[in-house]
């Protein structure tokens, strides 16, 4: 497609936009009153306007109903988890058996690392990528000392090649295979929280799973960002928040994904629970634990329906657009956003670069070169709500949804006076 650098051809897209009325089910912040120009669904997506009453429902159950409404409210609360199921498992390319909402995202790899982390003498390495999001830095290094091993041996950490932005695939097989029987677990963000790198998770599960190891993916960044085959793929686990693409609400429940395989294993190691064990005889108080034949089998407690109330309100939406709409979208404003960038580049004289590869989802990197914070201070007091990493880069995240391209345009405006 040739795109313009005018608002008469932003309009002109958004008039074709298949997915343009979604923008007005969603709520915008406003800044010198008017809506902001909103970049970070990548780190907090806008608040669907639907939510409210999914959340009226569960207060007004608890207020009729009190203890009653785990089964009798008009969506038990007891089951309530299980209405994500279906949907989930159509965003993430899996079966409704195998995935679960639960817990929070940290939380939920640790319970996972549990069962699929299981050092011996010999197999005990992990690779992770370098400079991977804090959490999973400190998730990965705890569970590694909690074993009594030593983070410096244990942890093998992708490196980017020298003065490049990011990694590459033949690197990761590489290492895989160079780690070969020592290699426990391949634990890797599916999109780089930094650079908005989409990693090929397809090749590099079936090269770890070939040396015999364990693989799984933190998928914060990917969950309703990119197409995911995780039961195709053959991963082990995955988890993932849901207050981003999701758009479920600030520090809101997780979902997990274990693949079928291990689903029904006796042997499997795990952190149990009631709301863990067969429904069938939850209630009967057995003293031993009769796990779920599903994912829900690694759930702990009853699910906190106040916060998978936002999550079903989000899903139902992903369920009326379908992944492969809101792709088509999210590579065309994306791919609009990348030519205003470089449009602007162009008279600002190399001000900035963008570092995120081809492989890419929603986000775009930015690094900025001279201004640095001075130009994200700015951009905020003007509407534009994005997204400061330390120590010069800004990342954009068009969300398709809500995203249009009259905002793409009108922010590459707001960017030019900056300069």
């Amino acid at each position: 497609m040739q795109f313009e650098n005018k608002l008469s051809f932003a309009k002109k897209m958004d008039a074709n936009d298949e997915l343009r009325n979604y923008r007005n089910e969603f709520h915008f912040p406003q800044i010198n009153g008017k809506d902001v120009i909103y970049f970070t669904g990548n780190s907090l997506g806008l608040q669907p306007k639907r939510t409210q009453k999914y959340v009226d429902e569960i207060m007004n159950d608890w207020s009729a109903l009190a203890v009653e409404g785990h089964f009798h409210a008009e969506k038990p609360w007891w089951d309530y988890h299980e209405r994500l199921a279906a949907p989930l498992a159509r965003v993430v390319g899996a079966e409704p058996k195998e995935v679960s909402a639960m817990n929070t995202l940290s939380v939920n790899l640790h319970l996972l690392m549990v069962s699929f982390y299981r050092p011996t003498s010999k197999r005990y390495k992990i690779i992770c990528e370098e400079k991977a999001f804090p959490s999973d830095q400190y998730m990965l290094l705890s569970q590694v000392r909690f074993h009594g091993l030593d983070p410096s041996n244990a942890i093998v950490e992708l490196k980017k090649r020298p003065g490049e932005h990011f990694w590459h695939t033949d690197d990761i097989l590489d290492k895989i295979e160079e780690v070969g029987d020592e290699l426990a677990l391949v634990l890797i963000g599916g999109v780089n929280y930094y650079n908005g790198q989409v990693f090929d998770m397809k090749r590099i599960t079936k090269a770890g799973k070939k040396v015999g190891a364990m693989v799984g993916w933190d998928l914060a960044h990917a969950v309703g960002n990119i197409e995911l085959k995780l039961h195709d793929w053959k991963v082990d686990f995955a988890a993932w928040c849901s207050y981003k693409y999701m758009n479920s609400g600030p520090g809101n429940a997780s979902g997990v994904f274990i693949h079928e395989a291990h689903l029904e294993k006796d042997d499997i190691p795990r952190f149990e629970g009631w709301w863990g064990t067969k429904k069938e005889t939850r209630f009967l108080m057995k003293p031993e634990f009769e796990p779920m034949p599903t994912a829900d089998a690694w759930q702990i407690s009853n699910p906190p329906v106040l916060s998978l109330a936002p999550y079903l309100a989000s899903l139902q939406m992903f369920e009326e657009v379908g992944m492969d709409a809101l792709i088509r979208k999210r590579d065309t404003i994306v791919a609009y956003l990348e030519y205003i960038l470089l449009e602007v580049d162009k008279e600002v004289e190399g001000s900035f670069e963008v570092i995120t590869p081809k492989d890419r989802g929603c986000q775009l990197s930015v690094l900025l070169h001279g201004q640095g914070r001075t130009l994200f201070d700015y951009l905020m007091k003007q509407g534009v709500i994005t997204d400061w990493r330390e120590p010069n880069t800004i990342r954009l995240a068009p969300a398709p949804f809500y995203c249009s391209y009259e905002d793409m345009y009108n922010f590459g405006q707001i960017l030019k006076r900056a300069y």
